[in-house]
């Protein structure tokens, strides 16, 4: 499964696409150079159960280290996640 990431200079996102169609998505909108608030996850119902969503977390982690980014995350899903993995926590702001 590719994971794609896509960034307008304000907002981006990453996901998965099945033709033109994005079948899981982390939406996220940069608040300031090294801030990033990730807002939104969805998963199709076709994933659901595979860890998609874990998968676009670990992406957008991979993404922050690099780019020493601080991350506040707004979307249930991915403040759950946090909560749960010590191992992605160092990117908290």
């Amino acid at each position: 499964m590719e994971i794609k990431h896509e960034f307008d200079g304000r907002k981006g996102s990453f996901f998965v696409e099945e033709g033109a169609k994005r079948i899981a998505e982390m939406v996220y909108v940069m608040a300031g150079t090294k801030k990033m608030i990730i807002e939104h996850t969805e998963v199709d119902e076709s994933l659901k159960g595979q860890g998609v969503g874990v998968k676009l977390l670990e992406a957008l982690v991979e993404f922050v280290r690099k780019e020493e980014i601080k991350v506040i995350p707004l979307c249930p899903f991915a403040k759950a996640t946090f909560r749960k993995r010590k191992d992605l926590q160092d990117v908290l702001n």
